[in-house]
């Protein structure tokens, strides 16, 4: 059989991942419905466990990945306490995974060498005892939160991860909490989806100290009440991404654009598509985005195991530098080491 694996391009870049998750999510497979309801379910069919042995593979397969940065997933939440603490196990596992990296037995590569973990900022004012114990537990690599709201009003274009209010950037309560993190200057990801866009551009400018970067470009849809729609709304979406970047204080991924909510023909796709298919799809907002907020405040992303739906993580760093070939030395080495370093103050 013939070793289809893609040859690796420009393998000496350096990299900083600032995107993955970790999870043990085998109990859940069983539980899926069958048929799958939805396409993102098959995350988990196909990456039920992502630990240390499944990133190594992946860093290891010909990129020069330095280090990466953990960004949270509801995973190895504490089972008891009060429910406002448990996430605080999650950067507690991360914290170990990280420590186990650091001994250098593992290899050079510094897996999760800056952490996201999660809050709930509808805690308002009582979020900062959460965030103090997160920092302590993230022993020096804590650097932020995430709190996704990602929310449409027709549940089936997010599927299982239809469980967020609207509005909740808006909210008054909210905004306290997300005061905290601003207080203590916490970085803040921000996931939500393209029509919420204005949403984080009025959060951004009601707080211009705040360190933001905006998750998979803002996460344009194709999928359920979008099909079809996607570059029917590429004009609203870059409109919107204009008016951010205008912001100073907002970073944005490059990425997850192998997710199924964006629903391109590459998403599931069998035989896989080989990264100049990846390239050329996500060309349009990848470069949109890197017009707008410049290579200073652009980071490419990994974004795995989610995007193991399109490609494998080899294929899609791939596809992340034909889309950057263009570029200039020092515009490759931002948007693929630099602004993540600055911006998680890794010190690499």
């Amino acid at each position: 059989m013939p070793d289809l694996r893609e040859a690796i391009i420009d393998p000496g870049l350096p990299i900083i991942d600032p995107h993955h998750h970790l999870w043990d999510r085998r109990t859940l497979v069983g539980a899926l419905p069958n048929p799958l309801t939805h396409p993102f379910q098959n995350v988990l069919k196909r990456s039920p466990r992502y630990l240390l042995d499944e990133i190594l593979a992946d860093i290891n397969s010909g990129h020069n990945i330095i280090a990466t940065v953990f960004i949270e997933c509801r995973a190895m939440y504490r089972a008891d306490g009060p429910d406002a603490m448990k996430p605080v196990g999650e950067v507690e596992f991360v914290n170990g995974v990280a420590a186990m990296s650091a001994s250098g037995t593992f290899g050079p590569s510094r897996i999760c060498a800056g952490i996201v973990g999660h809050a709930d900022l509808t805690l308002g004012a009582k979020v900062g005892e959460v965030l103090d114990a997160l920092t302590i537990a993230g022993n020096g690599r804590f650097r932020g939160i995430r709190h996704t709201v990602s929310h449409d009003p027709n549940p089936n274009v997010l599927g299982p991860l239809a469980l967020r209010a609207p509005n909740l950037y808006m909210d008054k309560t909210f905004r306290e909490g997300f005061a905290e993190v601003v207080k203590r200057d916490l970085t803040f990801e921000a996931w939500l989806l393209e029509p919420q866009l204005p949403e984080l551009i009025d959060l951004a400018r009601a707080f211009p100290g705040a360190r933001i970067v905006l998750d998979h470009v803002g996460t344009p849809l194709g999928v359920a009440s979008y099909t079809g729609k996607r570059e029917e709304r590429f004009p609203v979406w870059r409109e919107n991404i204009l008016a951010l970047a205008k912001l100073p204080n907002v970073h944005v991924k490059l990425g997850g654009l192998a997710m199924p909510f964006c629903n391109f023909p590459s998403c599931l796709s069998e035989p896989r598509a080989p990264s100049t298919q990846l390239a050329k799809e996500w060309t349009p907002y990848i470069e949109t985005c890197i017009e707008a907020f410049g290579p200073k405040r652009s980071m490419m992303e990994s974004n795995f195991p989610v995007d193991e739906l399109s490609c494998d993580y080899a294929t899609l760093w791939n596809a992340l530098k034909l889309i950057a070939k263009d570029a200039s030395t020092d515009e490759k080495d931002e948007l693929f080491f630099g602004t993540a370093n600055r911006f998680y103050r890794l010190g690499l």
